[in-house]
């Protein structure tokens, strides 16, 4: 082995706490991003459940039914009109 081998070694085991607590930090912070997507995720959709079983109702009983009147006394004039010819 080269000396820059064992010099490098020698750094990487003097420094094993440091690296573990660096190594442990990223995988905290990865997991608590995770999380917290997760947990939009999940309270987004529980919100549109909410909102989908609780909205107003549009059964026949609460619609109101709106009727309009037309006069076709003209059109009834111009079919009898047609029968006359």
């Amino acid at each position: 082995m080269s000396q820059a081998k064992v010099d490098r070694n020698k750094e990487q085991k003097r420094n094993v706490k440091k690296i573990m607590a660096q190594e442990r930090r990223s995988w905290m912070l990865t997991q608590t991003v995770l999380i917290a997507i997760a947990a939009a995720v999940v309270i987004w959709i529980g919100v549109s459940l909410y909102q989908a079983v609780n909205a107003p109702s549009t059964d026949s009983s609460a619609v109101q039914s709106v009727t309009y009147t037309v006069d076709s006394s003209a059109l009834e004039d111009y079919l009898a009109s047609l029968d006359n010819v």
